[in-house]
């Protein structure tokens, strides 16, 4: 697994996200700590989660249990009302042991005030960094705003093969500003991880090492050095660990790019 770098954190590439696949009931809570273990075991260690996930954050804090001193967790505050954040940071940090190493504004609501809370909580030794996100692309103008206040440490955006808006101006003024960048919805939200493609449309990228599809989708975000971590969710632990694998690399060069693009849009 190799790993990049947020701030003064070292990350792996491919960490695990929890929408939808950890907000689960409690009967459910032992298949959720073998997918969190299984991440854990692979090198994932990067385990993203929200408030907007119903269960997940109380599930993975759970599934932690002893070994929350082998995981970087994010998670983000999500809501209009300030005394609602002030519970919402509350509940995050009594989950995941009094501390969140990236604590992120979702979706950049009420970023300013939401900004205001969490750099409280960093100098209270309770947040290491601080993050933005929006899933978005008529959301971006805001972003790069609040990417220019240089109160962020990270971003966390959309980017697949048939999300690519973050690479006209996003991704440039990432890396000039120094920040991190997360990728949700790296297989498209399930539209481009649901394609059947032949073993000879995949042959090409064997020399890769890539043999799957879902890999091929990770790699190609991964394969642009200004990614820092790519979150992947899955509700199987076999998943967890193949989806891990695809952090071994080789990175793609342009050519293998442009095969997996056109793969998945018909066109470059």
């Amino acid at each position: 697994m190799q790993h990049r770098r947020i701030a003064h954190l070292s990350v792996p590439v491919v960490g695990m996200g929890t929408s939808r696949t950890l907000d689960v009931p409690k009967g459910s809570q032992p298949l959720a700590d073998r997918i969190t273990h299984a991440a854990l075991d692979a090198g994932s260690t990067l385990i993203d989660s929200s408030p907007m996930y119903g269960r997940a954050e109380a599930v993975v804090g759970r599934a932690l249990g002893e070994r929350r001193k082998d995981a970087l967790v994010a998670t983000k505050v999500w809501t209009e009302d300030d005394e609602e954040a002030q519970h919402q940071i509350e509940a995050s940090l009594a989950y995941f042991g009094g501390h969140v190493e990236l604590f992120q504004v979702h979706n950049l609501v009420a970023w300013r005030t939401r900004l205001d809370q969490l750099e409280s909580r960093r100098e209270a030794g309770q947040v290491s960094l601080l993050g933005a996100t929006h899933w978005k692309s008529a959301a971006f103008d805001e972003l790069e705003t609040v990417m220019r206040t240089g109160r962020l440490d990270a971003i966390q955006i959309p980017y697949n093969p048939l999300e690519r808006e973050v690479e006209a101006r996003i991704l440039p003024l990432a890396e000039e500003l120094g920040l991190g960048v997360l990728v949700m919805r790296p297989f498209g939200g399930g539209q481009l991880a649901n394609r059947h493609l032949s073993a000879s449309d995949l042959e090409p990228l064997a020399q890769f090492g890539i043999s799957s599809w879902p890999a091929a989708l990770l790699v190609w975000g991964l394969s642009d050095p200004r990614i820092s971590c790519t979150i992947p969710a899955t509700s199987k632990p076999d998943r967890a660990q193949t989806n891990a694998a695809a952090g071994d690399g080789p990175w793609l060069d342009p050519d293998g790019r442009r095969h997996i693009q056109r793969l998945a849009t018909g066109s470059d």
